[in-house]
């Protein structure tokens, strides 16, 4: 059944690369506070090394993740084949966002195809990669991908995205610092 990798070997990089979406969670510390589980798509996730990854992260009416990853690291990643054998991965570990005003994030970016809307590039280093059976997973049909989050953007603009992001995304539910350009004057 399960089992756990010291890294990302080349059969959990193929998975992986297969896979359409993945899930991002994350929850702050204590225990108060709302735990976020965010499903991603589109051309968003690399893996850089053995033991880190990173993936784009969009602008978006919340800022949990970040806020989360401010305050404690940790965040857990999870792939499920929802075609082909079954299979689910999970990546766990100490994730940062690099936002784009932060040094390396042109260079992080460059490993990532164009797309509006980029508000961060979270990078974790993992602590612990696993795998396990799977079975309960339903077998689902990939259709394609939604072009809605992307035409949104472009309609807002920068200065538009800027706006939002300073309105939405300076703080979490829970009122832990979100994205911190959006306290710069």
């Amino acid at each position: 059944m399960g089992k756990l990798y010291s890294e990302i070997d080349d059969r959990l990089r193929a998975f992986i690369a297969r896979q359409r979406m993945f899930f991002v969670a994350s929850a702050p510390n204590g225990p108060g506070g709302h735990i976020n589980c965010s499903p991603k798509g589109l051309d968003t996730f690399r893996i850089l090394g053995p033991t880190r990854v990173a993936y784009l992260d969009f602008v978006g009416s919340g800022v949990e993740t970040i806020a989360h990853l401010r305050q404690n690291g940790r965040v857990v990643l999870m792939f499920c084949a929802f075609d082909g054998p079954p299979n689910i991965v999970r990546l766990h570990g100490r994730g940062a966002a690099i936002e784009p005003r932060d040094p390396g994030f042109a260079e992080l970016r460059a490993s990532f195809p164009a797309a509006p809307g980029v508000r961060a590039i979270v990078q974790v280093d993992l602590t612990r990669i696993s795998d396990s059976c799977g079975y309960g997973v339903p077998l689902m049909r990939y259709e394609g991908e939604r072009p809605q989050m992307g035409e949104w953007a472009e309609r807002k603009g920068e200065a538009g995205l800027d706006a939002y992001q300073r309105e939405k995304n300076g703080a979490s539910l829970d009122g832990l610092p979100g994205l911190r350009w959006t306290s710069e004057p």
